[in-house]
């Protein structure tokens, strides 16, 4: 079970990135995929997660309508578009898997990629 995740970056407020996670070494059939963050001196928090079957997403408050996580089955990639960023967005981004539907819960996930962190300043 593997899962790496990249795109991470220096951006300035307003600007975009996009986050992918690559799953190998197990069928993701029923499971979530969800991206978490984890800035300086914070709790890890749940951003954005999908179900991979059906795609069901679900977004933490603050990064709706500027967030748009998606999935690639061919390629078993999920990807988080993020746009119109802010420096409150700065973190290390952490994708992860849990059997079962999305929850927001970190301690719900037991598979877990390396981080890669996102800065945003001007």
């Amino acid at each position: 079970v593997q899962l790496q995740a990249s795109g991470g970056g220096s951006v300035q407020p307003g600007g975009t990135l996009r986050l992918s996670c690559t799953a190998s070494g197990f069928s993701l059939g029923d499971y979530a995929v969800a991206w978490f963050r984890q800035a300086p001196g914070e709790q890890r928090e749940f951003v954005a997660g999908i179900t991979w079957n059906w795609g069901t997403t679900v977004y933490l408050d603050s990064v709706k309508g500027r967030f748009i996580i998606s999935r690639d089955k061919d390629k078993r990639m999920v990807y988080l578009q993020m746009n119109s960023l802010k420096a409150e967005d700065t973190a290390v981004y952490y994708c992860a898997t849990r059997n079962g539907d999305i929850t927001t819960r970190t301690s719900a996930y037991n598979n877990w990629g390396q981080g890669t962190l996102v800065t945003v300043s001007s």
